[in-house]
């Protein structure tokens, strides 16, 4: 875990490097904010999510719609469909073999200290399903239920508000609720690893 972590924030880290020897000029002069709504404003898009450790894997997609409030703040709605998979091990979690499908979703906010660098929060409910094999006795049984995860980490983008752009982030749960699908059997927060695009909207041309 400890090495999945740090293998994380090291190449988020390789990439802020990178980014400032080539951010944009066109960040020098931030977007005109007009009074009232401006679809201009507003963006689409999603990312694949994935976490992992040494007992389990998970996998999901998270699309999205937001609008960019200001030139450093972002807020929207994100859903979500996940899956996960924890294999059996006698001495991690009694060698039950674990496997569920979520559902859910929740508003985020971005924060942009600096364009390339976000940090993100998020709140998410999520529906589960579990299906549980023992492996010591072949008896199988399932699970339907729900959770609540507060979802929080950093990010990169060459952010440009009106322009397209892609993201990556890490995140972690920091809820601690048994039943999240991004918390293991020992209920250990796992990282969550998204990468995405986000479309901006443009008024139509008359």
């Amino acid at each position: 875990m400890k090495k999945i972590i740090l293998l994380a924030v090291s190449s988020i880290a390789v990439s802020f490097i990178s980014a400032q020897r080539n951010v944009p000029p066109t960040y020098k002069e931030p977007t005109p904010i007009k009074k009232g709504f401006d679809i201009n404003r507003m963006f689409v898009g999603g990312s694949l999510a994935l976490g992992f450790s040494n007992y389990s894997f998970n996998i999901g997609g998270t699309p999205e719609v937001g609008y960019s409030l200001t030139n450093w703040l972002d807020a929207g709605l994100a859903i979500n469909l996940n899956y996960t998979s924890m294999r059996a091990d006698p001495f991690y979690n009694n060698n039950v073999r674990q496997r569920s499908f979520n559902y859910g979703g929740g508003p985020f906010v971005r924060v942009y200290p600096i364009p390339f660098l976000f940090l993100q929060g998020q709140l998410e409910t999520n529906w589960i399903k579990y299906n549980f094999l023992n492996m010591n006795n072949n008896q199988s049984s399932s699970l339907t239920t729900n959770a609540n995860s507060f979802l929080a980490g950093v990010g990169y983008t060459q952010r440009i508000v009106g322009q397209s752009s892609f993201y990556t982030a890490i995140l972690i749960d920091l809820n601690t609720d048994i039943y999240s699908p991004y918390r293991d059997y020992n209920n250990q927060a796992l990282p969550i690893f998204r990468a995405g695009f986000n479309f901006y909207l443009h008024e139509k041309r008359k």
